[in-house]
């Protein structure tokens, strides 16, 4: 079998652990403070404990999966293998190297197949384990996932830039832009807001059409400055309570606000769809599952921390917890705070903006897999490949984007729809198909190191229950 002899690059499990937090924690999290006000925060706090450790026996099922695909890749190579020996012994011309070196990887021992070495996607997953029609509903829940994503970007970016730009001690409520954004003008909020929605796409909306990729250092420094703000915002919180008393009085339990609760914990735990590329290159992956859950704890922890310092902080929490730090709704002063605040406010611009056509992108190339033969891309015309495809990618999500400004409606269709798909029911369908293709087609005996500690059938139930239940109560909901 060829070996691949570049070197591959390696992180050591603190490296990892960082990677995989950034990976999670996102716009998400800056819902969070929000719905937890809505539903009551002991409800909420409890509640997020369950979506961790869901998310977590998922990401468990995604990383078995992952083991079989590379033993059945590696089983099919074996195969391939033993063909070509056969028939070169056959004809006489094989050499007793050859012969050697094919009957040694025949008779390895099978656990060994079940390896994270080689990186391999859902999307091949699914080509390896599912039917066509599973297949293509893959595509489609991904595809739907990462519409809303785009919407929220978008959503989030303009309301950002229209909150700091008005005069932000007119907003009550979330549904308050018919007010006007300045003193004296025929301009309302809802208008500068959708000026914004265009300016953004202008200035944006062509590098859809690029391929742009996430560098290095573009991650280093949009993973620097989300943990700079996250901790500048608990560190405000605290100061606030402190220095003014707390100055929110949120329910303790609020069954009405468990919908938007739903789409909020789902959408802030995702990372299922990335899991394959983030953990390839982890050194020592044998310890993989300890450092998932530790990290699973950690960012658990983190939005506690985050959502209750806010929803006892303030008397108010926006949709986008970062507009509680905007200039004009702190009580701090000098020079360097309205720095902050500033910095605060606009943090979703910054590392949204460096995301949007990454998302778009990845969409994209969705939309190919869906639609055309990715293997024979050439044979389509370039308008089709190269302005159809993208186009198709960023309309959807600019127009919902000039509908609406509720990024908490946003995230909780994203989380609720496309997220239980992703987080929930594919790693389910992909774990269960992936264990009756492994053990029919390599060995029943053969274990698999990378196996999920949620090893039983019961545990497949319970994800799909739980997700029905996810889905029916915000359907519900939406409904009324």
């Amino acid at each position: 079998m060829p070996q691949d002899l570049r070197p591959r690059e390696r992180y050591s499990p603190w490296v990892g652990l960082i990677y995989v937090f950034n990976l999670i924690v996102g716009t998400g999290a800056l819902t969070l403070p929000s719905v937890f006000s809505g539903a009551g925060w002991l409800f909420s706090t409890m509640f997020l404990i369950l979506f961790a450790f869901f998310g977590f026996v998922t990401v468990t099922f995604i990383i078995e999966s992952i083991a079989c695909a590379n033993a059945a890749i590696y089983w099919n190579q074996i195969q391939s293998h033993r063909v070509d020996g056969e028939s070169e012994a056959f004809d006489g011309s094989s050499t007793d190297e050859n012969i050697n070196e094919n009957t040694a990887m025949i008779n390895q021992t099978p656990s060994r197949y079940y390896t994270l070495r080689e990186k391999v996607e859902l999307g091949e997953m699914t080509g390896l384990f599912f039917n066509k029609v599973g297949r293509a509903l893959f595509y489609i829940c991904l595809c739907v996932y990462l519409y809303g994503d785009l919407a929220i970007y978008i959503t989030a970016i303009s309301k950002t830039l229209c909150d700091i730009v008005c005069n932000t001690t007119e907003t009550v409520g979330p549904d308050d832009y018919d007010v006007p954004c300045w003193y004296q003008t025929g301009l309302d909020k809802m208008t500068v807001y959708r000026i914004f929605v265009a300016l953004f796409v202008a200035v944006v909306g062509p590098f859809s059409y690029l391929n742009v990729q996430k560098t290095k250092y573009l991650q280093i420094l949009t993973s620097s400055m989300r943990w700079i703000a996250f901790t500048i915002m608990i560190t405000i919180a605290i100061t606030e309570m402190i220095q003014f008393k707390p100055k929110g009085s949120p329910p303790v339990v609020n069954f009405s606000g468990t919908p938007a609760l739903i789409g909020a914990s789902i959408y802030s735990f995702m990372s299922h769809h990335s899991l394959p590329g983030i953990i390839n290159p982890f050194a020592r992956k044998r310890f993989i599952l300890r450092q998932l859950a530790l990290d699973y704890f950690l960012i658990c922890t983190f939005y506690i921390l985050l959502s209750l310092t806010g929803v006892f902080a303030f008397s108010y929490i926006f949709d986008l917890y970062t507009l509680n730090f905007a200039p004009s709704n702190l009580n701090i002063g000098g020079p360097f705070m309205k720095i902050v605040e500033y910095y605060l406010g606009l943090f979703p611009v910054f590392t949204l903006s460096t995301s949007f056509p990454i998302i778009a992108i990845t969409l994209q190339n969705n939309l190919k897999a869906l639609f055309l033969d990715v293997h024979s891309l050439e044979r389509y015309h370039f308008v089709v490949r190269r302005l159809t495809f993208p186009t198709l990618a960023i309309v959807p999500p600019i127009i919902v984007g000039l509908l609406t400004h509720n990024v908490a409606t946003l995230v909780s269709f994203t989380g609720s729809f496309g997220g239980v798909c992703i987080q929930y029911i594919i790693p389910v369908a992909l774990v269960w198909t992936a264990r009756k293709y492994c053990t029919s087609n390599i060995q029943t005996t053969a274990p698999n190191y990378f196996q999920s500690p949620f090893k039983h059938m019961v545990w497949i139930f319970v994800i799909l229950l739980w997700a029905i239940f996810c889905v029916v109560l915000v359907t519900i909901n939406l409904l009324k």
